[in-house]
């Protein structure tokens, strides 16, 4: 597919934001995961424990607590990716750990607390929410009142639940890899990966990218951070003359599915996208999700759901494509039928061939609800800021609040 830039269009389009930046300095964006249902006493193989991190992406925190232990990185499992240039928490765990070793942990970037013993490993969505506290510079009292607007329209009908930019990486083509990846491009997936450098790249990144395009390979392996597994990963297998199979192979799993969601979340974006003036209204023919039970089904009684959706009971849902895809009828049907025609997607695409598993298609509610919302203006030694907090449920983006706010969503590749 062509894959062109593009900018989401915007739930309250009505209401003009803001303004301000966020993510000026790690402090000003705060995020703590909630403990899951298995985290507490217990015993076990797997060690859980709290890993916080400052101004570090998730992988290399992963790879920096690996490093130190003796383990593979893919040995640590995790529920999702925090932002990098921030102030996060996040619950992970570890088979058979050496947990005095692990207590003995010091680095400014990154800390370990809260260790627990459970039968069970942490997994990808594990998790009960995420609280945020975010100060948006460049804004402040002026500004409260019109913060205090489109908060209040949010809680009432619900934030636009798109995957975030996180989704797609810092350089936007996490989707375009997943769609070489279910292709079978391996060639392709390799270029994207491991070279086309661009100038927002750090700088020994970019070299080793510049590295690869000329298939000076010994280079680009000597170029990649120690922390750049993947990548390193990946050339060594080149280097063996494993070929690009061999190279995708080399190429973390987990990392793997991840660029595949990527893709999937693109074309659930765009199915949004379509919808994005009526994400509190159920249509004939929808596929709803009960907010209580996380469960979706198609709509029987149409008053009697529209009632509950305006209760924030239930909201309707859009794809994410794969095998044994279950597509609503009516409007919400023909929009997801069209935007499957565009990206000329078939459920075949997703069966498993060697390497990567089959992926299964889900559904996804079209909103979330921002709960125990607060708002101030303050300033500080770097000036003055809105700061907003507020809890967000899993799998959902606190960018896409703070973008209705500030109005300034940025393009992304789709």
């Amino acid at each position: 597919m062509v894959w062109v830039m593009s900018i989401l269009p915007y739930f309250t389009s009505g209401l003009p934001g803001i303004g301000g930046q966020i993510k000026q300095r790690p402090e000003d964006f705060r995020v703590d995961e909630f403990a899951p249902d298995a985290v507490g006493g217990g015993q076990g193989r797997f060690t859980w424990f709290k890993l916080s991190k400052r101004g570090l992406t998730t992988s290399a925190a992963i790879a920096k607590v690996a490093s130190y232990l003796g383990v593979k990185p893919s040995g640590i499992a995790l529920a999702g990716l925090k932002d990098a240039n921030a102030i996060t928490s996040q619950w992970v765990s570890l088979a058979d750990a050496d947990v005095r070793r692990l207590e003995r942990l010091r680095d400014k970037d990154i800390r370990v607390s809260d260790i627990h013993f459970r039968p069970v490993s942490q997994e990808v969505g594990n998790l009960a929410g995420n609280r945020f506290v975010v100060r948006i510079r460049q804004a402040g009292k002026k500004q409260l009142d019109q913060a205090r607007a489109l908060l209040d329209v949010m809680v009432r009908r619900g934030v636009p639940d798109y995957f975030g930019q996180q989704r797609f990486g810092s350089r936007g083509d996490n989707a375009a890899m997943g769609e070489a990846l279910l292709a079978g491009r391996d060639e392709e997936f390799l270029r994207i990966f491991l070279g086309r450098p661009w100038s927002g790249d750090p700088s020994r990144s970019r070299t080793a990218r510049e590295a690869y395009d000329r298939r000076s390979l010994k280079r680009a392996i000597g170029c990649w951070p120690a922390h750049c597994v993947d990548p390193r990963s990946a050339l060594t297998a080149l280097l063996a003359g494993k070929g690009p199979a061999g190279a995708m192979k080399a190429i973390n799993p987990r990392i793997r599915q991840i660029y595949v969601q990527a893709y999937q979340s693109v074309i659930f974006n765009d199915i949004l996208a379509r919808r994005i003036d009526r994400i509190d209204v159920i249509e004939p023919g929808e596929i709803v999700e009960d907010h209580a039970t996380l469960r979706s089904s198609p709509v029987k009684d149409l008053a009697a759901a529209g009632a509950k959706a305006a209760a924030f009971e239930l909201s309707p849902t859009g794809l994410l494509p794969g095998r044994r895809m279950r597509i609503a009828e009516g409007l919400p049907g023909q929009i997801e039928r069209a935007v499957l025609a565009e990206h000329k997607i078939e459920a075949s695409l997703f069966e498993p061939r060697p390497g990567l598993k089959g992926v299964d298609a889900s559904r996804r509610a079209l909103r979330y609800r921002p709960g125990d919302v607060n708002v101030i203006a303050g300033g500080d030694a770097h000036g003055t800021f809105i700061e907003v907090a507020f809890t967000a449920p899993p799998g959902c983006y606190a960018t896409v609040l703070l973008e209705e706010l500030c109005k300034n969503r940025q393009p992304y590749l789709r």
